[in-house]
């Protein structure tokens, strides 16, 4: 009876033409309610309503993000897979849909454009830092090496700015979370992977040491090349073991221990790296069990990657 109630009443809400309209364009893209007003060219207390009948069925999820509020197609919730139905029924070449398109390209494409010059802005630091490690490269399919090939159902990577981690392991993931609190970081990744078409893939803006997500959600957590910015990396450990499923992985891609103290002048970077006894430590903190340890020699920044499971309760 569940099910039968949670499909009439998913049924009942996506039962009306404009309705239609925005699942499609949320299965396309995140938009806010002043980017789907302005796509349907309709009142935003109109759009609001629709939304709201929507989320009440389970049909569409909503995600602040600073003073926004993004919607896309629900992935969770009981009715996600007659959302997803109803938009594979939907033909493209619509004349309504296709003007809604057409729209929806034009948001996206400034979308990309402010989400470059954000990037532009923060692109120097980058490099000058990827200049003292090993080729981003190398260090990637290190990452695919640890992580294996069996497929990771549920991913978050923690700290994720442009989402090239969630990119990089976009085909073994079936579904993928990455999370930022800087909301320029959070436009490019966004832009990166709506551009890329993976729609598996979705990122929201959270602190990393109160994630706003339930405990036992995740079979991997990645923090890569983040926690050298943590006032305490020991909890933003063990809020990401915090959300791991027994026998969930988390995996830390950071620098050894160094002494280039122009990183934390010049980069606000608050760690000069970790040591092994250091991360081991956080592992033991957070009730995880260190499994591996690879090391990637570079001068004069040596990457290492460590791994842990979480205990079984």
């Amino acid at each position: 009876m569940h099910n039968l109630d949670t499909l009439l009443a998913g049924l009942r809400a996506a039962g009306e033409h404009t309705r239609l309209r925005i699942l499609a364009l949320c299965a396309h893209s995140e938009l806010s309610v002043g980017e789907l007003t302005r796509i349907l060219g309709q009142s935003q207390p109109r759009v609001s309503r629709h939304l709201k009948l929507m989320l009440e069925a389970g049909l569409l999820e909503r995600f602040p993000e600073g003073a926004q509020v993004f919607y896309r197609l629900s992935d969770r919730a009981a009715a996600s897979k007659l959302a997803h139905a109803l938009v594979d029924l939907l033909q493209d070449d619509d004349p309504a849909l296709a003007r809604d398109f057409s729209r929806l390209k034009q948001i996206t494409d400034a979308r990309a454009e402010q989400a470059q010059t954000y990037f532009q802005s923060v692109a120097r630091e980058w490099n000058d830092i990827r200049a003292l490690h090993v080729p981003e490269e190398e260090l990637e399919t290190a990452l695919r090496r640890v992580v294996g090939p069996a497929p990771v159902d549920d991913l978050i990577d923690i700290g994720t700015g442009t989402g090239k981690i969630l990119e990089v392991l976009a085909d073994l993931t079936r579904q993928g979370i990455g999370v930022d609190l800087s909301t320029g970081m959070l436009s490019v990744a966004r832009t990166n992977i709506e551009r890329a078409g993976h729609k598996h893939l979705q990122v929201r803006k959270a602190d990393m040491y109160r994630l706003p997500m339930n405990a036992a959600s995740f079979d991997l957590a990645i923090l890569h090349l983040v926690l050298h910015y943590c006032d305490d990396p020991a909890e933003a450990v063990k809020e990401a073991a915090r959300v791991l499923k027994p026998a969930g992985r988390v995996i830390i891609v950071d620098f050894a221990a160094h002494t280039l103290e122009q990183l934390r002048a010049e980069y606000q970077h608050r760690r000069l790296g970790f040591s092994d006894a250091e991360i081991l430590r956080y592992f033991q903190n957070a009730q995880l069990e260190a499994t591996e340890t690879v090391q990637l020699i570079h001068d004069p920044l040596t990457v290492k990657i460590w791994c842990a499971t979480r205990y079984r309760d």
